[in-house]
């Protein structure tokens, strides 16, 4: 579904990927885990559009997306939840939901609304109110619905688990585990190695710009390498 090949991109002078090559197949969860400060915001802002590359390919679904624009990669089925989360805290839940589905339409909407209320029921209560008044984990679920909003056949998912109780970023995780029932691919950037990598088909392990190792989740999470720096074992 999505191969990125020797990817470079820089701020101003500094070059912060420096070749950095992944694939993911539809329907897989693959997690990017590293340090602080390793490119792995970088890498989703290149291949959500945001941030421009110097170098290398973006390809999506056979489809070369080097200089596709952010919103066209929107319409083709590329979503991302920013770190952060970013909603708009003085709409409503709905308002913010709605603005994710601002592609379409169609009837549909509505039944997608429905489909996020029923994956998020407290959404469903605090509908009509200011979406800066949900909590931290609230904020968060909403930022992956309104993605879903977007019908997403990859999402690119920014550290959920950010700034969040260890029961919250529990049910987090279940729900990212659960979009694969939905048909949705996910790309999962995290610094919650081992959790990230519990609900992952593969890894990568990103350091200062460079994809350093690679592998199934299973295996990673057993790696010594990966206990030690990671894991804290």
């Amino acid at each position: 579904m999505l191969s990125v090949n020797q990817l470079r991109s820089s701020y101003g002078r500094i070059e912060v990927l420096h070749g950095v090559s992944l694939d993911i197949s539809a329907g897989e969860i693959v997690v990017v885990i590293g340090a602080n400060g390793a490119g792995k915001t970088t890498l989703l802002h290149c291949l959500s559009g945001v941030q421009p590359i110097q170098d290398g390919n973006i390809i999506f679904r056979g489809e070369s997306f080097n200089t596709v624009p952010a919103y066209r990669r929107v319409k083709h089925g590329l979503a991302q939840v920013p770190e952060g989360r970013q909603i708009f805290t003085s709409l409503s839940v709905e308002e913010n939901l709605r603005l994710g589905a601002y592609l379409y339409t169609d009837d549909k909407v509505d039944r997608d609304m429905e489909d996020a209320f029923n994956m998020f029921p407290i959404l469903r209560e605090k509908r009509n109110l200011p979406a800066g008044g949900l909590s931290g984990g609230q904020q968060q679920m909403l930022a992956i619905a309104r993605a879903l909003l977007s019908r997403p056949s990859c999402l690119l998912l920014d550290e959920p688990s950010m700034g969040l109780a260890p029961i919250l970023v529990a049910q987090i995780f279940d729900v990212v585990k659960n979009l694969k029932s939905l048909d949705v691919t996910v790309l999962l950037v995290e610094q919650n190695a081992f959790g990230a990598l519990s609900i992952a088909d593969r890894g990568y392990v990103m350091e200062t710009g460079h994809i350093t190792l690679s592998g199934e989740a299973q295996a990673l999470i057993v790696d010594p390498r990966i206990r030690s720096a990671y894991l804290g074992l």
